[in-house]
């Protein structure tokens, strides 16, 4: 009886092109590295043309009749996608949801240190969730909370706007507010 290990649960990754002898079709369809077609070829010889040539035989397009292969380096292939994801990354923005929270009784002084932040979080171009949390029967009084919202939208209107419209959900009350776009 064999003896199971560790390494017989590695399984290959799923979205890499299948590879020299992992190709297990007959008949492929066979693209040199320029890019010139060289027809429908059996699997040994399309292997044995890019062996000749020091280059990797890989399975481009799987699902088609011939699977369509490439005479290429593989290695360097897989670096250059890796370096084009690299950049693609640097050139994104990563926008973050901030929340601040208020209550119908907060002061005037807490009222005026959180639009503060609110402030800051805008200017650094992230969206802020303003939320308004009710306790007890403070939520009869939920037309307070909406007055609230509007008051920090106001004040904030040269940096951002409303993204969505304040609402009631259970308890609380919230809108998000997005910066402007420069």
């Amino acid at each position: 009886m064999r003896r199971w290990h560790r390494r017989d649960l590695v399984r290959p990754v799923k979205n890499e092109p299948n590879i020299n002898e992992a190709i297990k079709a007959r008949q492929v369809r066979t693209i040199d590295q320029d890019g010139t077609q060289l027809g429908i070829l059996e699997i040994e010889d399309a292997l044995r043309i890019a062996e000749d040539r020091e280059l990797d035989l890989v399975e481009v397009a799987a699902n088609s009749d011939p699977p369509v292969c490439r005479i290429m380096d593989y290695g360097r292939y897989k670096y250059q996608q890796e370096k084009k994801q690299q950049e693609s990354r640097k050139h994104q923005t990563i926008i973050q949801i901030k929340e601040i929270k208020f209550r119908p009784k907060t002061s005037k002084h807490d009222y005026e240190f959180k639009v503060r932040h609110i402030k800051t979080f805008l200017e650094k171009g992230n969206k802020v969730k303003v939320t308004i949390m009710f306790r007890g029967r403070e939520i009869v009084h939920s037309d307070i909370g909406r007055g609230i919202l509007d008051r920090v939208a106001e004040e904030v209107a040269e940096l951002g706007g409303i993204e969505t419209a304040s609402k009631l959900e259970g308890r609380n009350m919230s809108m998000i507010l997005a910066p402007h776009k420069k």
